[in-house]
């Protein structure tokens, strides 16, 4: 809890933030289990299931665009649809 004081993250209440104070038995507010958690001791970033990003492939990216299109087009349509309401 910030500041320790029980009121938890932004005023929400306990058990509303990340679990690192009193309320998950640690025996200060705000800093995690201590030794351990750092990098180091298993609180790494997980390399070993890294996976490199690869770019989308041309035929990918068209059936993107061409999903966005269809999407926008019903969105329009909608639009067009209340704007038709609205003038009756």
């Amino acid at each position: 809890m910030p500041r320790g004081d029980g009121t938890g993250p932004m005023g929400m209440g306990p058990r509303s933030g990340r679990g690192a104070g009193y309320c998950a038995g640690y025996n200060r507010p705000g800093f995690g289990p201590g030794m351990g958690w750092q990098r180091g001791w298993g609180g790494g970033f997980g390399w070993r299931n890294y996976q490199a990003w690869t770019p989308p492939t041309k035929e990918e990216t068209l059936q993107a665009l061409k999903d966005q299109s269809e999407w926008l087009k019903g969105q329009l349509d909608a639009i067009n649809k209340r704007i038709e309401e609205l003038e009756k």
